[in-house]
């Protein structure tokens, strides 16, 4: 497994932040997520597209399609940049793709108190490495890291 230093990996979380901030620009919600794999290579980028449905969150949009992109593809090494913390749905699918590193940005603590009540995005406030250190494997959680870089695309979208 590839280990990265602090500033790729601020390299990476940049990327996906930055597809937040293209997602709200198309008028979906500002999350945006990319899956790297062992080498370094870009698997696959995604945003949030909440306009084909609740299910359609970057994340899960991310690891879709690095798991269409080959053939058996394994992402037993691979690392998911989100620009946010995964909700407990996402953190599911992180797990049952086999991903081994998740690096996040904005918390959920501190989205909860951009979103407020939010229809569109009322969370389960349950933290990720809640729901990821119920499995049986080990998956590595990095973050929150550039929380007030990760919160920018947020400021004005929920109220």
């Amino acid at each position: 497994m590839l280990k990265y230093a602090p500033a790729l990996d601020q390299q990476l979380l940049r990327r996906a932040i930055e597809l937040s901030r293209k997602s709200r620009g198309l008028g979906n919600h500002p999350f945006g997520a990319i899956v790297v794999d062992s080498s370094g290579a870009v698997l696959a980028e995604a945003m949030n597209d909440c306009r084909q449905g609740p299910l359609e969150h970057a994340e899960i949009n991310a690891i879709r399609a690095a798991l269409r992109g080959g053939a058996g593809r394994r992402l037993d090494e691979a690392i998911l940049y989100s620009s946010a913390e995964p909700c407990a749905m996402c953190a599911g699918a992180l797990y049952w793709s086999g991903i081994a590193r998740l690096v996040y940005g904005l918390s959920e603590r501190r989205l909860l108190k951009l979103t407020g009540r939010h229809p569109a995005n009322l969370t389960l406030s349950l933290p990720c490495r809640d729901v990821l250190r119920r499995g049986q494997r080990p998956l590595e959680v990095v973050g929150p890291l550039l929380e007030d870089e990760a919160e920018e695309p947020h400021r004005g979208f929920w109220t």
